[in-house]
């Protein structure tokens, strides 16, 4: 199944590959990871109207972090690909998580996606580790948390400097 290009429509016949591929997102001929983690902000800033920022988004992207495993093996099983490129529910419960912690301006959540995006697709220690030896839904799951983590340190330090 290697040459299976998912569609739309196919999406749409497996509500739970529509949430691993972010409900399309991912179906983008180039970058999906970029075009992928697109949706985290529109959530976020839905979620923000709730109220629900901080540490009760943090949680919710616990949450979300752990059905990301159930889907993300779930999506893997039906495309018979591993780690396929337009799985990226992982994308958007990092960038959530990261939103989880920045200032709610414009240029904050523009340079948390940038670097979020540079660590993703760069994949330094520790995340190329972990890409490499932990896979499933585990693995898509976990390198993007990191890599999270990873902006979070960035950000902290560029907001000390500045």
């Amino acid at each position: 199944m290697a040459d299976f290009k998912p569609t739309f429509s196919w999406l749409k016949q497996k509500p739970i590959c529509l949430l691993a591929f972010g409900f399309g997102s991912g179906l983008a001929p180039v970058a999906p990871g970029t075009f992928g983690t697109l949706p985290a902000l529109p959530i976020a800033f839905m979620l923000s109207l709730l109220g629900i920022t901080g540490w009760w988004l943090a949680l919710v992207c616990v949450g979300l972090f752990v059905w990301g495993i159930q889907i993300c093996n779930h999506a893997e099983k039906e495309l018979g690909i591993q780690d396929y490129g337009g799985i990226v529910w992982d994308e958007i419960v990092a960038m959530l998580l990261i939103l989880a912690f920045v200032p709610f301006k414009w240029h904050w959540w523009l340079a948390a996606f940038i670097v979020f995006r540079f660590f993703d697709a760069v994949k330094p220690w520790p995340i190329k580790w972990v890409d490499a030896r932990v896979h499933g839904g585990l693995g898509i799951m976990l390198d993007d948390i990191i890599a999270a983590f990873m902006t979070l340190i960035v950000l902290n330090i560029a907001a000390w400097i500045v």
